[in-house]
This record gives C-alpha cells, sequence and structure tokens, in this order.
C-alpha cells in the first residue's frame, strides 16, 4: 500500500508541472483532463503527505525516549507516542479506504427523474414532495437545481418531474436515492381517515459530457409540438416544446419548460445523454457480470427501497436496515443521516470486494 501511495504521489507532482506546460495551457482539452485528474487525487494526496509526517514525528519521538534520562518524563513521552500510533492506525485505514476504487461518474452533476407510480393523485402528490425534498437537500449542499421537463397535476402534485442538480460529488451523494419510493399516510382527499399507500420511482443519472457520449444527429427524430402547461400560459400559445427519439435505441426525451424552442432542445439532448450513458455503464456491468437492477423498477408497491411512514413519523430504508424517526425534517431537505449510511454501506461493500 504505500508503495502505491508513493507512485501516486509521484503523479500527482507531475500533474502538477504539467498544469504549468505551455503546450498543455494552449489546449483547453487537454488542460481540462489534467486539472481533474489532479483534483481527483488531491484529498488522497495530502492525506498520504499528513501520514508522513506523523510517521516521521513518531520517529522522532522514538530518538527522543532513548536519549531521556527521566524516568517521568520518559513514561509522559511514551504516552504521547501511544496516542500518535493510535492516530497512525486509523490514519492507515482512512488511506486503505480512500485507495479503494471509485465510482467513476461520482464527481458528476447528475439528471434526476421523477415518476408519480401507484396510487393515483395520492402518488403525484408525493412526487412532487420528493422534488421538493431534492431540491432543498441540493439547496443545502450549495447544488444548483434547475428543472428541464415537468408534468404538474390541477392539486399541485408531479406526474413527472426531470431536472439536473450541478454540483461537485453530486452524483456520489444522490445515486443512491435510484429505486421505487413507498408512502403510507392518509391523503387529504381521504375523508374516510384511512392510511393509503402509493410508489414513486426514481432514476439518477449521471448527467454525460458531450465528450462521454457522442450522438450522430441522423440517429435522431426530433418533434416540436405546443406544451402542455396551464390554460393561457405562453407554452400553449406556440410550438416551443421539443421530443428526441434516439432511433439506434429507442430511448424517447422530452422538453418543454423553457420558452424557446432552443432551449428546450438543449435540455433534451442533456437527457438523452444522461441515459446513453447510463445504458453503456449498464452495458459494461454485465459484461463483468457484475450488473444491478435496474433503477427504477415498474412502480408497484412491493418493489421499494424506502419507505416514508407519514402516521409513524417514520423513514425506513430496506437495503441496509435503516430506520430515522426523522421525518418532518427529511421532507424539509434533512436527509444527510440517510445519504451518509447509504454512501458509507457502499464504500464498505467496495472495500470488502477489493480486499
Amino acid at each position: 500500500m504505500l508503495d502505491k501511495l508513493a507512485s501516486l504521489e509521484a503523479r500527482y507532482e507531475q500533474l502538477q508541472e504539467k498544469m504549468c506546460d505551455p503546450a498543455v495551457l494552449a489546449d483547453s482539452n487537454a488542460y481540462r483532463e489534467v486539472t481533474r485528474e489532479c483534483r481527483d487525487m488531491e484529498e488522497l494526496v495530502t492525506a498520504w503527505r499528513a501520514y508522513k509526517s506523523l510517521d516521521n514525528e513518531l520517529n522522532d519521538w522514538a530518538e527522543l525516549i532513548l536519549l531521556e534520562e527521566s524516568h517521568a518524563e520518559r513514561a509522559r513521552m511514551e504516552s504521547e507516542t501511544r496516542a500518535l500510533q493510535t492516530r497512525k492506525a486509523q490514519m492507515e485505514e482512512q488511506l486503505r479506504q480512500m485507495l479503494v476504487p471509485k465510482d467513476p461518474y461520482d464527481e458528476k452533476n447528475i439528471i434526476i427523474e421523477i415518476r408519480a407510480g401507484t396510487g393515483g393523485e395520492e402518488a403525484a402528490l408525493f412526487a412532487g414532495e420528493l422534488y421538493r425534498v431534492y431540491t432543498k437537500y441540493a439547496e443545502r449542499q450549495s447544488w444548483k437545481p434547475e428543472v428541464i421537463d415537468a408534468n404538474p397535476t390541477e392539486l399541485g402534485g408531479m406526474k413527472e418531474v426531470v431536472f439536473s442538480v450541478a454540483g461537485r460529488g453530486a452524483y456520489s451523494r444522490l445515486k443512491h436515492e435510484s429505486g421505487v419510493h413507498r408512502v403510507q399516510r392518509v391523503p387529504a382527499t381521504e375523508s374516510g381517515g384511512r392510511i393509503h399507500t402509493s410508489t414513486v420511482t426514481v432514476a439518477v443519472l449521471p448527467e454525460a459530457e458531450e465528450v462521454d457520449v457522442v450522438v450522430n444527429n441522423e440517429d435522431l427524430r426530433i418533434d416540436v409540438y405546443r406544451a402542455s402547461g396551464a390554460g393561457g400560459q405562453h407554452v400553449n400559445k406556440t410550438e416551443s416544446a421539443v421530443r428526441i427519439t434516439h432511433l439506434p435505441t429507442g430511448i424517447v426525451v422530452a422538453c418543454q419548460d423553457e420558452r424557446s424552442q432552443h432551449q428546450n432542445r438543449d435540455k433534451a439532448m442533456r437527457v438523452l445523454r444522461a441515459k446513453l450513458l447510463e445504458a453503456e455503464r449498464e452495458r459494461q456491468e454485465k459484461n463483468i457480470a457484475d450488473s444491478r437492477k435496474s433503477q427504477v423498477g415498474t412502480g408497484e408497491r412491493s418493489e421499494k427501497i424506502r419507505t416514508y411512514n407519514f402516521p409513524q413519523s417514520r423513514i425506513t430504508d430496506h437495503r441496509i436496515g435503516l430506520t430515522t424517526h426523522n421525518l418532518a425534517g427529511a421532507m424539509e431537505g434533512d436527509i444527510d443521516d440517510i445519504v451518509n449510511a447509504l454512501v458509507q454501506h457502499e464504500q464498505k461493500e467496495r472495500l470488502a470486494s477489493a480486499s
């Protein structure tokens, strides 16, 4: 492990030199790639250098203890050394975890799709609430959410909503939200006070850059139409909405949120590239016999990753057996406890598979 860390530090130093190379500075793509790799290694190299510094400090303490004549002072120094050794062991474990291969998409921005599943209007209402949860969480992280497409209901819910979240590490933090979310509560429209169960499907996709996915124009069918916003709005008066069909795969994306056809086309292309990147990602994982279940599923009640039980103010994530009673806070975007637990679970699994 130590040899590997030393090699990575040498690579990091090479990258820093390249960032000052006139040839690299003149090539925007090369400079972006070098700075990205350098940034990705920075945390690990900083931790490695702190570890080396601590190791040197321990060696110095060992020499001083040998020279110390006072029994009491030697005992104090040995106690200090034991504390440093404990810290060194903790840093070794941290470095070992940091060396575990990361998901290459972790630092990417994301596109989130939320769709009402089983449950009619109640499912649509909860889909709208989940959209609010993620936008609130994004704001807490100083990320930037942006609506791409939305299909609201008359009661204020969402049949579906597609939006992007821009911010470093957005995918690493929210990728585990993909799946079926089940809600149990008494709907506002329920006069008998009966608890209903509804589902909402969530898909979190890493947003692809143009260099990640090449899309040929001849593979696209682009249709324009009048958007289906509320009556009297601008979106109903012009053919600004855009629907793009990727002919080789049959993937269809649409956007009607912007006022101009050009803006809607750009947003729709972002979603299409993300879907194509995800399709390629799944294909690669299947090829290495490590495929995962579909992110979205069918939206049936039985296919769930998490349950939100409003009568008991409880959230349960069924994948890791986590239960929290901070439902009110979670609905305001305070989901760090859930996100952290899922991230830690993934790290443990990666560490176990790498050892």
